[in-house]
């Protein structure tokens, strides 16, 4: 499809559509002293010779230093490092409090417990719109064995995290459910009395059952984002594990878009998929998303800037 102008935000929203690593990148600058700021950009270029790649907004007030600088490090983060991303995606001025880091043999920072990193001559700097590509030549790495920590549709998401809330609801009966969105509004089921799309889970990949449904449902492509809500049904006597998703144009089979506004007023089969829908609504219009662990009284939300990851 031919594009004559383009909306920056839905343009920024269809690149989150891909699942991205996080890293940060760091470098020092004259004096010596630590640069670093969170990158989901990355990308491996060659193994011969060994090259990455990472883009850099222009706007950044790293872009002198970083682009002047003759090397420079890529710390890929492990899953449980979301506070480093987002300390090093906001303008703290003490970044490197925050995080155990040691130089590497040409003097960037190396974080400790990232899932690997890589340390580079600066390459080339390619212009390229509104941001620059810092090309590197790897000299020194090191793959930790951890996994890395995930980025898309505005959140974080963890390799494990979905596995190890179907370990933990093993012994009970599984409920797989879905916030379907598109452009804000959520695919609901049923007419005066709503509920979320749901399905009982059994062995196999969660997220392929469930993508497997929901497009038979609706008839529609559909990507399975990030977790959304983990709780335990103490009234049913089921473990209930939520994903958020995102579904394609059309017009669904099965089940209806309904708008934000719509969703106060609606009454729905549970007063948890209430709670997890109009925690939805209300998330979606700031911006920033939580996941929810707990039971169907009470629990915690673990809150995801929207902005946690960035070029």
């Amino acid at each position: 499809m031919t594009i004559q102008t383009v909306d920056p935000r839905a343009l920024r929203d269809a690149f989150g559509a891909f699942p991205t690593g996080v890293t940060v990148v760091t470098a020092c600058d004259g004096d010596g002293n630590p640069i670093g700021f969170t990158a989901n950009s990355f990308t491996s270029v060659s193994l011969n010779p060994p090259l990455l790649l990472v883009c850099l907004a222009k706007t950044s007030r790293n872009f002198a230093t970083m682009t002047g600088a003759p090397h420079f490090a890529i710390n890929v983060l492990s899953e449980t490092q979301k506070d480093v991303s987002n300390t090093f995606a906001r303008p703290v001025e003490d970044r490197f409090a925050a995080v155990e880091w040691a130089k590497g043999s040409a003097g960037c920072p190396i974080f400790s417990n990232v899932a690997a990193w890589f340390e580079c001559a600066m390459e080339e700097v390619i212009e390229a719109g509104d941001h620059v590509i810092l090309m590197g030549r790897i000299e020194s790495f090191d793959n930790s064995g951890r996994n890395g920590l995930g980025y898309a549709r505005g959140g974080y998401f963890t390799p494990t995290l979905a596995s190890k809330a179907v370990s933990a609801a093993a012994e009970g009966n599984i409920e797989l459910a879905a916030v379907v969105e598109r452009r804000g509004e959520v695919l609901l089921l049923g007419e005066d009395v709503l509920s979320l799309p749901n399905i009982d889970a059994h062995d196999g990949n969660p997220t392929e059952a469930l993508q497997k449904y929901l497009e038979t449902l609706t008839g529609l492509t559909v990507s399975i984002g990030f977790l959304y809500s983990v709780y335990e049904g103490k009234s049913d006597g089921k473990q209930h594990i939520v994903y958020h998703a995102v579904a394609g144009d059309g017009e669904p089979a099965g089940g209806r878009f309904v708008k934000p506004d719509a969703l106060a007023a609606a009454k729905f089969k549970t007063n948890s998929t209430a709670d997890i829908v109009n925690r939805f609504a209300m998330e979606s219009s700031i911006g920033n998303f939580g996941v929810y662990f707990g039971d169907e009284t009470g629990g915690k939300i673990h809150p995801i800037p929207a902005k946690g990851a960035k070029a």
